[in-house]
């Protein structure tokens, strides 16, 4: 039998701040051509139209496109010119909002993303033993851990479907404890509580 998947009309039974919150404890897999990779999502933060932190804030743009059209889809951008984050699109379409995935704990194919994350950090060949990335360091943040599942800007405005290269599998256990506040790396907006993680995991990014 195989594994349960997240339907799309998860991602549109909640507000974004809900959805933020109900993604903690979720399992993101690629299977890609090179295998499969998968974490489960311990830290999130929301953009809502309305915040000034928000790409679809005040404009819509081909860039944002996707963040108006159906929940669940992947909003892939490059930021600081060279890392790319990885976010699903929320709310009802014509609503430009999305929840970004910040860190991941671990579950499947660790040692290709190793391999991954020393490729780009110029740290090593591709060959297993040449990789030398923490394990509590693989995932943490959004920009490792695109690299290390291999989220490419290709998969920009790509579907999350169950039958898919990119999906979620459902929470096996709720999270004990989730802690909101102010979100990470950015000015307008900062002191909005819109960033979530689960309290106590070693994977959470560094405030």
């Amino acid at each position: 039998m195989p594994e349960e998947k997240v339907p799309l009309s998860f991602y549109s039974a909640y507000d974004t701040r809900t959805l933020a919150r109900n993604l903690l404890g979720c399992e993101l897999v690629h299977e890609s051509p090179d295998g499969l990779t998968s974490g489960i999502i311990v830290e999130t933060e929301a953009y809502l139209q309305d915040d000034p932190a928000c790409h679809a804030f005040n404009r819509r743009t081909p860039r944002t496109e996707p963040m108006y059209g159906r929940a669940g889809t992947a909003y892939v951008y490059l930021i600081y010119g060279m890392y790319q984050c990885f976010n699903i699109v929320s709310n009802a379409e014509g609503i430009g909002e999305a929840v970004l995935i910040r860190a991941l704990q671990p579950t499947a194919g660790i040692e290709l993303m190793e391999i991954r994350r020393s490729i780009r950090a110029g740290k090593a060949p591709m060959t297993p033993s040449a990789a030398r990335i923490t394990l509590k360091e693989l995932c943490r943040g959004p920009g490792k851990l695109v690299q290390a599942m291999g989220i490419e800007k290709g998969m920009h405005n790509a579907t999350l479907l169950s039958g898919g290269t990119l999906y979620l599998r459902p929470q096996v256990t709720a999270p004990q404890e989730i802690i909101e506040g102010p979100r990470v790396g950015i000015n307008l907006g900062r002191e909005l509580p819109y960033r979530y993680y689960i309290k106590d995991n070693i994977f959470v990014s560094k405030a």
